[in-house]
C-alpha cells in the first residue's frame, strides 16, 4: 500500500453498528466518535460489511479516521472466538462466501433459540425483527433485545445474565470456522488480523501458547488486549504472550451504542500501532482525512 500520513491521536478499533448488534446507525456512530473527539475508529461489524459506505462518508464528513473492518466469528471447539479483520477486501470471494455462511448459521441459531424460549416466555420471531434493521445481522442481542420490549427482562445485560446465558438451557449452537481458517481469510483478503478480548473467559483463563503460535505463523498481528471485559490478570498473561510472540497490543471499547455498558473510547491504539495496520493492509483503503 502507499505510505500514509500517521493518524494522529489514539483511535478506538472496535465498535460496532445497527448491521450487526450496535444501537446506531454507521453515520450515527461515527459522528459521535467526532464529537467525543476521537482521532479515528475502526467500523467492526460481526460477519458483515455492509455498513462501510456509510461511515466512509460520515468520516470524510467529519474529517476523522476510519478503518473499515469485521469482527470474524469463530468457533474452538464449543468456545466462541473472534477475529477483528482490518482493511479486507469486502469483494474477496472466500470471505464473502464465509461470512454469508456464518450469518445463515446466525439466523438459523437465533430462530432456534426462539422457539425454545416461547415455550416458557411470550416471545415471536417477528418481535426480534422488530428489534434489527433491514439486513442486519440477526443474533442474540437482537433476541435480548425482544425480551427487553416484552418486559421478560430490564435490560440487555439481564437476558444475557439471566435468560440467554448458556447453563439457562435455552442456548444453542451456531457454524462458524476455527480461529486458524479465520486467520488465514482475513490474510487472503489483505486484511489485518487481530484476536477480540482473548481474556475475557476466566480469571487466568488465555489462549495456549501453542495454539497462539499457530495462529501467529498463520498471519495473526496482534491481540486485543486493553478490553473492557478483560480480567486483569489475563491482561497480564497476555501481554507477556505478545511480547513472546512480537505481537501488537490494540486497545478498545467493543461499543454497541446502548446495548453494551462499555464507553466509546475508553480504551485505545495507539496511532504507531495503527500505522503498522495501515502498512500491512492491502485489501481496502483507509478513509483518512485531508
Amino acid at each position: 500500500m502507499p505510505r500514509r500520513d500517521r493518524p494522529a491521536g489514539g483511535i478506538d478499533l472496535h465498535t460496532h453498528s445497527s448491521v450487526s448488534d450496535g444501537t446506531q446507525e454507521p453515520a450515527e456512530l461515527v459522528a459521535e466518535a467526532a464529537l467525543s473527539g476521537l482521532a479515528g475508529i475502526a467500523l467492526t461489524d460481526h460477519d458483515s460489511t455492509a455498513g462501510w459506505d456509510a461511515a466512509r462518508d460520515a468520516a470524510r464528513a467529519h474529517g476523522i479516521v476510519l478503518l473499515p473492518g469485521m469482527e470474524l466469528s469463530t468457533r474452538e471447539q464449543f468456545a466462541s472466538v473472534h477475529v477483528l479483520g482490518y482493511l479486507v477486501d469486502p469483494a474477496n470471494e472466500a470471505l464473502v462466501a464465509e461470512t454469508a455462511r456464518i450469518r445463515e448459521g446466525r439466523r438459523t441459531r437465533a430462530e432456534a433459540i426462539v422457539d425454545a424460549i416461547a415455550h416458557d416466555y411470550a416471545l415471536t420471531w417477528d418481535d426480534v425483527l422488530e428489534q434489527a434493521t433491514e439486513g442486519a445481522t440477526i443474533g442474540r442481542p437482537h433476541i435480548a433485545d425482544a425480551l427487553v420490549a416484552r418486559g421478560h427482562v430490564p435490560t440487555r445485560s439481564d437476558a444475557f445474565a439471566g435468560i440467554l446465558h448458556w447453563r439457562s438451557g435455552y442456548a444453542r449452537p451456531h457454524y462458524a470456522p476455527d480461529p486458524l481458517t479465520g486467520v488465514r481469510l482475513i490474510r487472503a483478503a489483505g486484511g489485518v488480523p487481530v484476536l477480540a478480548h482473548p481474556g475475557t473467559r476466566g480469571d487466568g483463563d488465555v489462549i495456549a501458547p501453542k495454539r497462539l503460535r499457530q495462529l501467529v505463523e498463520a498471519g495473526l498481528f496482534g491481540l486485543e488486549i486493553d478490553h473492557p471485559e478483560n480480567h486483569e490478570r489475563n491482561k497480564r498473561a497476555l501481554r507477556e504472550l505478545a511480547d513472546r510472540f512480537g505481537l501488537a497490543v490494540t486497545g478498545s471499547s467493543d461499543y454497541h451504542g446502548t446495548g453494551k455498558a462499555n464507553r466509546l473510547g475508553e480504551h485505545l491504539t495507539s496511532p504507531e500501532v495503527v500505522e503498522r495496520i495501515l502498512a500491512e493492509a492491502t485489501g481496502t483503503e483507509p478513509e483518512l482525512p485531508g
